[in-house]
């Protein structure tokens, strides 16, 4: 049987860490930034965590990732 293929776009944004826990980079960050505080800026750099109840529907379009 052939392998599985990764939903690429899902792949280019999501990133499994050891723990199990799904890393995603912060929305808000694209466009309009002049009107945003510095201090808001700096801290949308950070990448987050997917919630918990979207954790097994992006675990589902990247097969091989655990």
């Amino acid at each position: 049987m052939p392998k599985m293929k990764s939903k690429r776009g899902a792949a280019k944004r999501f990133k499994v860490r050891g723990s199990g826990s799904i890393k995603r980079a912060g929305a808000y960050k694209r466009h309009i930034l002049t009107k945003k505080t510095t201090k808001r800026k700096r801290q949308m750099r950070n990448a987050t965590a997917v919630d918990h109840s979207n954790k097994a529907q992006i675990l589902s379009v990247l097969p091989y990732s655990r």
